[in-house]
């Protein structure tokens, strides 16, 4: 299986969710989508300051093979979008855990982090496709 950091949460939806100190979140794909879209060519991201409900459509990830609708694992306000991807959307396949995020919230609830995979649940789950 491939890369799949213990320290994230995991949305069925291959997002990843990364509570952040400050209280915030950072939200990517993660390295199972981005191998399964093949090269990215094109990130679109939310605008800063929409408000996201849990599952809302987020932006789209399009790659050589195939576009692919990102969603919101939790709610929150957008404070963030990473503009690398604007100009460099293949940083995503190079380091999608890290440089390669798309967006950061402020969730409205942490408490719908619960609702979210581990990393041991999300691989389990990657399996059974």
């Amino acid at each position: 299986m491939s890369n799949t950091p213990n320290e994230l949460k995991y949305a069925s939806s291959h997002e990843w969710v990364r509570l952040e100190e400050d209280g915030t979140v950072t939200v990517g794909i993660t390295d199972h989508a981005q191998d399964a879209l093949g090269d990215v060519v094109f990130v679109e991201t939310p605008d800063v300051g929409a408000n996201l409900a849990a599952g809302d459509e987020a932006g789209v990830v399009e790659s050589v093979k195939a576009a692919s609708d990102i969603y919101s694992p939790i709610a929150g306000e957008v404070l963030a979008v990473n503009d690398i991807l604007e100009e460099e959307p293949e940083t995503v396949n190079s380091d999608p855990y890290n440089d390669g995020w798309f967006y950061k919230l402020q969730p409205g609830d942490l408490s719908e982090m619960e609702n979210l995979m581990s990393a041991a649940e999300y691989i389990e789950s990657c399996e059974e496709e």
